[in-house]
């Protein structure tokens, strides 16, 4: 099998359209019509028409998790998009965005798209220019012949509009395997800032190994206990749940401690009222030395970024933990005990420590390039350690039958 793009002549030319719908799409909880076709976000439009901030409008665009998941026989696909790519000034080039095939459900190619939409981000100055680019061709050659099922993972990093797919067989929505859904909120680590591809984030992993259906609701900057990210999981059929907290809080300097706690309570509040009896999962963040003790905001150094490389730095002062400041410390041992409050009368809500993910040993061995992210490498560490924290018996998770290991999207990290 051989994957292309822009403009390469295809040997055969698929001749059937396939209207993009909602029943051939998986992870997104909305489909906006576009002038080009569709855009799939992750938050429904109401939550959408609740704020006004242009990174959450970006990060929601961006298609983490979300595939297109269809039944064929065919040998050619083709698939017409228009990406946005981000370009920020005075950093490296960002990578094409990677579109991942699976063909009954093993790693069967990667390709990327070249051109589309840009979007220039001034870091200095907040400023942004969007710039509009052409539909790009993305074309998966010499699949296998029979009846097969089709994914096709987005970009995770990247706002992609589907414009167009073409096969030379007739495509219907991929059957239900009866696979349980779990749902999971978080920051950029969980929407997989720095993962090599869209089925190797850390989420996509452990989604693999545990033998699930993934919702990524991971909003890059964005896991900031906005009620309307609470009502939109509150509103999204699933049987697992999981939100992790904590880094963004620190990152943006939201709240203090005061409002941090009722904040909290109030967002297990609202999940709570639309799965009352589902496995729900808190998570702390993971290790991040440089806000462990030192509050917020993050800043980019920009120093570094004088030098070519993208770097962030912890801006607050640690005798303001004092008036209320979060640090990431602070959010663990408050998170810890109100869910140990909570699960006096909730049984089945339970508490993860982002530490047990990636703590200071890994740190040491592994740091995290920009200060904030952790690299592809890292986003497997954390996948794999999740599922068996997690997916396994006896975590929060486990369902009855073997845990899947290694899973399908182990061997992706150099693909």
């Amino acid at each position: 099998m051989t994957t292309e793009h822009n403009g390469i002549t295809p040997s055969i030319t698929p001749s059937i359209t396939t209207p993009i719908t909602a029943d051939i799409l998986r992870g997104a909880l909305d489909l906006e019509h576009t002038a080009h076709g569709v855009l799939p976000h992750r938050l429904p439009a109401r939550a959408r028409a609740q704020y006004s901030d242009a990174q959450l409008a970006m990060v929601e665009s961006q298609p983490s998790g979300v595939r297109l998941a269809f039944r064929t026989g065919a040998t050619v696909i083709e698939l017409d998009v228009l990406p946005t790519k981000r370009v920020y000034v005075g950093a490296p080039p960002r990578p094409d965005g990677a579109y991942d095939l699976l063909v009954d459900a093993r790693p069967a190619g990667r390709a990327s798209v070249t051109g589309g939409n840009t979007l220039t981000i001034d870091m200095s100055t907040g400023s942004a220019e969007h710039r509009p680019g052409p539909v790009g061709t993305l074309r998966f050659a010499d699949l296998s012949d029979g009846v097969k099922d089709i994914e096709i993972w987005l970009p995770h990093n990247e706002t992609t509009e589907l414009v167009a797919l073409r096969t030379d067989a007739p495509v219907e929505p991929a059957p239900d395997r009866g696979r349980k859904v779990w749902l999971h909120h978080g920051s950029s680590i969980s929407h997989g800032s720095d993962a090599a591809s869209p089925t190797t984030t850390w989420p996509a992993l452990a989604s693999s190994l545990g033998g699930v259906e993934l919702i990524n609701l991971g909003l890059g900057g964005s896991a900031l206990l906005d009620p309307f990210t609470a009502r939109a999981l509150r509103d999204t059929p699933a049987d697992f749940i999981s939100v992790k907290i904590g880094i963004n809080l620190v990152n943006a300097d939201l709240m203090r401690l005061r409002a941090f706690t009722p904040a909290v309570h109030g967002f297990l509040d609202t999940i709570r009222e639309g799965h009352p009896t589902a496995p729900l999962l808190v998570v702390s963040a993971i290790l991040c030395p440089i806000h462990e003790d030192t509050p917020g905001p993050s800043a980019p150094d920009f120093s570094a970024l004088s030098e070519g490389k993208l770097r962030f730095r912890a801006t607050g002062d640690p005798e303001e933990r004092a008036a209320g400041k979060l640090t990431l410390k602070v959010i663990r041992d408050e998170l810890a005990r109100i869910v140990e409050q909570r699960a006096a009368e909730d049984p089945n809500l339970h508490y993860l420590d982002g530490r047990d993910l990636y703590g200071e040993a890994d740190a040491a061995e592994s740091p995290l390039p920009d200060q904030l992210h952790p690299d592809a490498a890292t986003h497997h560490l954390i996948g794999e350690r999740f599922a068996r924290l997690v997916f396994a018996s006896p975590g929060p998770f486990a369902s009855p039958g073997p845990f899947a290991s290694p899973g399908p999207f182990a061997d992706r990290g150099g693909a």
